[in-house]
């Protein structure tokens, strides 16, 4: 008893210790922020290479609306949804999968891979031999055996005479990827290349040379460069250590780990259990992981919480944005008029009216579709087509028929006659679509101006201006 109330006294001393150390900075709808995590993402935020960096007392209105921003997803129970859940855990697990690793771990496993080379090289050892291929496929007719032996057997005795093997084997070895090198091949292990080769090679000692041999690539005469024992595992083992670290040995190792952890509890803990657990571990110990896991955990809410109310929101409100243009039509006047229709290229004369009537009526963002459907739904490609809201320089052919500037205009290769088929605007765009890129930004600002006066009204925040004078100030 005297145990755990000496423990529990402990961890309230500790508690106590680091609220005297990372004192709240504010209160937003009465939950504390600790002046770590505001300085975690000020930080982050402006650090160096931010071109727009603010001042502590800019940023805090940022943060203020982001926090505001958190407690509405909460209260709208975002953080129960299992897509979001599902994500979270997954970057949660990303980052915290590395601490089941140690070193020991990599090292162990780099070993068990030293040892089964060894096992697997057995006393044959290694050799690294040069050769000369004379190619000879499997279903040769027996003149081109004959021819090959021939060919083979002159070269052996050339060598035999005294000739230079690797000139030779550049001259004269079909095999390219070794030719270039003298005929020499790396470093190989017995049962690493075909029953004939191996056992010509295995059976040389160094400097030795062989008798042509038959493989199933033709024939081959062998030279022994080297041979030798595998160096011990301590020579090896950085470059072991960096083969499995390049093929994701931490992974292998770190599910390895977790699996076992869920087997030892018997049924007890599930994997994100298991998962759970030691991220809390490690943000209880670690600010920069706490901070990192919270900053991602509250940026998926963020974000789905703004696409609702803002983002999405605004791009599918047609009503509104229409509404938003009619009121602010004059923002968006050009200072020099544009083209809304096409340039459009046919094969044929009657095609030039064909078109013009097919788009009679329809409205200007439905063109590409009944177009397509009416002259391009089959193999045959009728018509080429460029639609947009054109300025000059845009298009040559516009620019041209249109604007009436001398221009160059290269034809499309096949389609000889060119027409152009729409209106010219001279003060600004007919309807929000026009400019719906434009309108739907400036919707959504003012829609997030709107919610963000909401929420401060909504939830109660209270900034303790002492600590925030303390921001990067402490010790």
């Amino acid at each position: 008893m005297k145990i755990r109330l000496l423990l529990a006294f402990l961890l309230l001393c500790t508690a106590f210790a680091q609220a005297q150390n990372d004192p709240t900075i504010m209160t937003v709808n009465g939950q504390p922020v600790s002046r770590s995590e505001f300085e975690y993402s000020y930080n982050k935020n402006n650090s160096e290479g931010v071109i727009d960096k603010k001042s502590v007392e800019e940023y805090v209105d940022l943060f203020i609306n982001y926090k505001l921003k958190v407690v509405e997803a909460y209260a709208a129970r975002l953080d129960t949804l299992s897509s979001f859940k599902s994500e979270f855990a997954m970057y949660r697990d990303q980052q915290i999968r590395p601490s089941f690793v140690e070193d020991t771990d990599i090292l162990a496993e780099a070993k068990k891979v030293y040892d089964e080379t060894v096992k697997r090289i057995g006393s044959a050892g290694l050799i690294m031999p040069a050769h000369i291929l004379l190619r000879l496929a499997q279903d040769a007719t027996k003149e081109q055996q004959e021819a090959a032996k021939l060919r083979i057997d002159s070269i052996y005795k050339a060598l035999k005479g005294g000739a230079d093997f690797a000139e030779l084997a550049k001259n004269l070895s079909q095999d390219p990827g070794t030719a270039r090198n003298g005929g020499l091949l790396p470093w190989i292990e017995s049962n690493q290349t075909v029953k004939e080769f191996n056992d010509a090679a295995f059976a040389l000692e160094v400097g030795e040379m062989s008798e042509p041999v038959l493989s199933p690539f033709g024939y081959h005469i062998i030279l022994m460069k080297d041979r030798k024992q595998l160096e011990p595992f301590d020579t090896l083992k950085s470059d072991i250590i960096r083969f499995l670290e390049n093929r994701n040995v931490r992974d292998r190792v770190a599910d390895k780990k977790i699996e076992e952890l869920v087997a030892q509890s018997e049924g007890k803990l599930t994997k994100d259990d298991i998962m759970s657990r030691r991220a809390a571990e490690l943000e209880a110990t670690d600010s920069d992981m706490k901070n990192l896991i919270r900053e991602y955990h509250d940026g998926l809410l963020l974000y789905e919480i703004s696409n609702r109310n803002v983002w999405d929101k605004a791009a599918k409100d047609d009503e509104g944005l229409a509404a938003y243009f009619k009121k602010n039509k004059k923002k968006y006047n050009w200072d020099r008029p544009r083209f809304k229709g096409m340039a459009y290229h046919v094969k044929v004369k009657d095609d030039v009216k064909a078109v013009k009537d097919c788009v009679k009526g329809v409205p200007f963002n439905g063109w590409a579709e009944k177009l397509r459907t009416t002259f391009n739904n089959d193999t045959i490609i009728r018509i080429r087509v460029e639609k947009g809201i054109f300025k000059e320089g845009d298009n040559a052919y516009i620019d041209k028929v249109i604007f009436k500037k001398d221009t160059t205009v290269n034809g499309v290769k096949g389609y000889p006659i060119d027409a152009t088929y729409g209106k010219l605007l001279k003060k600004g765009p007919e309807c929000y679509e026009d400019v719906r890129g434009l309108v739907t930004a400036d919707y959504q600002e003012m829609l997030e101006k709107q919610w963000v006066a909401e929420l401060r009204k909504k939830y109660p925040v209270v900034v303790n201006r002492e600590v925030l004078e303390t921001v990067n100030k402490h010790d």
